[in-house]
């Protein structure tokens, strides 16, 4: 969505860029830029009604969640899911919003899922001022995040049930995209929580006791998600440790099998290289049955150092 939307006596009505900029009638105004269009941004930059550092603020490359007020009104940046670039290391979109008593503009560079619901819930005629339209979307992507936050706990639970299993080194890859995914979560997640927590106190008649108490829930379920994720991070580490630990024990015990074959065959080696050389004086050189006698010490000698092997517990530890 761009564009703005009038809040009125009636049913919400869409108005182009141009039209809410000459709008001056009655009601509640939410202007929304989305895309890096420049003559959007230098519009939002000329705006009489939005003081300079509010106006900088939306328009800023890199931002992260805050909120400020300045003069009647607040600047407010979330991070939400949404279509983040593949080459960008941020896991979360920004939307950025100033607010004032009857009017909000916000500006997101690529799309925020959350928008199309909370632009929904106007439809239906639950936003009907400023504090509603913060509320809705501090609901929208505190409920659109949980679950993704969750997920990353189910990863490493699945991991953990296949710890037995040969696959390591894709297991590795799993655990190193989830350890990944939360700390670009964390980034922001825990700021959201707190810019939430301080719009709630701040004193702004467009914000009711409902709106508040809908940002004081969002804010904590940001708070358990935060939680959720330093969680994550060091079941991660710990996890990751573990599949060293078992890759190394099975580089071990392939090495012990190695040296248990190398030992059995070390004196077998030296027997058949002895009676193997091609000199004179090779004792039963001529007798019928020597080569089946030296297969059977071979077999014998072989059978005893497994057997002690087994005895000493190195195979069957």
């Amino acid at each position: 969505m761009e564009g703005a939307v009038v809040v009125g006596d009636g049913p919400p009505k869409r108005l182009g860029l141009d039209e809410a900029a000459a709008y001056r009638g009655p009601g509640f105004l939410w202007v929304h830029f989305e895309g890096k269009d420049e003559d959007d941004l230098a519009r939002l930059k000329t705006q009489k009604d939005i003081p300079h550092v509010a106006a900088g603020a939306l328009v800023a490359t890199e931002t992260r969640p805050r909120c400020d007020a300045i003069d009647n009104g607040a600047i407010i940046n979330l991070r939400g899911p949404g279509d983040c670039d593949p080459q960008d290391s941020d896991r979360l979109v920004s939307i950025r919003l100033w607010v004032t008593h009857n009017k909000v503009t916000s500006l997101s560079r690529r799309t925020l899922s959350a928008t199309n619901a909370v632009v929904a819930k106007m439809e239906a005629g639950h936003v009907q001022d400023s504090g509603d339209l913060v509320a809705a979307y501090a609901w929208a992507i505190s409920t659109e995040l949980d679950p993704q936050v969750a997920g990353l706990g189910d990863t490493l639970d699945e991991v953990e049930s296949d710890l037995e299993s040969s696959q390591l080194y894709a297991l590795r890859r799993r655990i190193t995209a989830v350890r990944s995914d939360a700390i670009g979560f964390r980034r922001f997640v825990a700021p959201d929580r707190d810019a939430l927590r301080t719009l709630a106190t701040l004193d702004f008649d467009w914000l009711a006791q409902d709106d508040r108490l809908h940002i004081v829930e969002a804010a904590d379920r940001f708070a358990r998600m935060a939680e959720e994720l330093e969680a994550v991070r060091e079941r991660a580490a710990l996890l990751h440790e573990q599949i060293t630990d078992l890759r190394a024990e099975q580089i071990d015990n392939r090495a012990l099998y190695i040296s248990i074959v190398a030992f059995i065959f070390l004196p077998l080696t030296f027997i058949t290289g002895l009676f193997g050389m091609n000199v004179q004086g090779i004792p039963y050189a001529t007798h019928a049955s020597a080569f089946w006698v030296m297969v059977a010490i071979c077999v014998a000698i072989g059978v005893g150092v497994f057997g002690w092997f087994y005895w000493r517990h190195w195979i069957n530890r």
